[in-house]
């Protein structure tokens, strides 16, 4: 029987993301992340659907923490500010203390058209979950759509600045700053 061995997802995607930073995630095999990891490929694939997850791990547990925090915003507040507010408070709970392999990962994904394609996928998933947080706060559906794909427009500006290595700012602070040229790019200049 296999022993249960602590921590086996971050070692697995600590070692896929340091060999796709290393040689490129094309280049990369499974064989190659399990065995940097110390483990088989087995326990691989019974983490993870292919490589491309690996960069992805975590998502859902994401998009669940920033719907719970949409539904929860006061109902007065819009839903643009609802979606944003939702991402703001996620950003600080979950992605902050993943700063260093945050701008590994950036890289990894800029560097490879097949996940630049995957991050799009993750993205429209992730505007459907804000769409439907916001329509159960009561927000029409068309509203909710266009609120929830600025948001994402706004977090992944912001998630871009964030990932750069001379960056000195939160996240939750980088979505702000990105909201605000957003709203600055809506008003008519003088």
């Amino acid at each position: 029987m296999a022993r249960w061995v602590p921590g086996t997802v971050e070692r697995l995607r600590t070692a896929a993301l340091t060999l796709f930073d290393e040689q490129g995630f094309e280049k990369t095999t499974v064989a190659q992340i399990t065995e940097r990891a110390g483990m088989n490929r087995r326990t691989f694939f019974h983490h993870f659907a292919d490589k491309r997850e690996v960069v992805f791990a975590g998502q859902e547990h994401s998009e669940e923490l920033i719907a719970a925090e949409i539904r929860g915003q006061d109902h007065g507040t819009d839903p643009l500010r609802a979606a944003v507010a939702g991402l703001q408070a996620v950003s600080d709970q979950v992605y902050e203390q993943f700063r260093e392999g945050a701008v590994v990962l950036g890289r990894v994904i800029a560097a490879s058209p097949e996940l630049q394609e995957r991050e799009l996928v993750k993205r429209a998933i992730l505007a459907d979950r804000i769409a439907a947080a916001l329509r159960d706060r009561g927000t029409a559906d068309a509203a909710a759509t266009v609120a929830a794909w600025t948001a994402v427009a706004i977090f992944f500006v912001a998630r871009n600045q964030w990932n750069q290595p001379d960056n000195q700012h939160t996240l939750a602070h980088l979505i702000a700053m990105s909201r605000e040229d957003f709203l600055g790019a809506t008003r008519p200049t003088p």
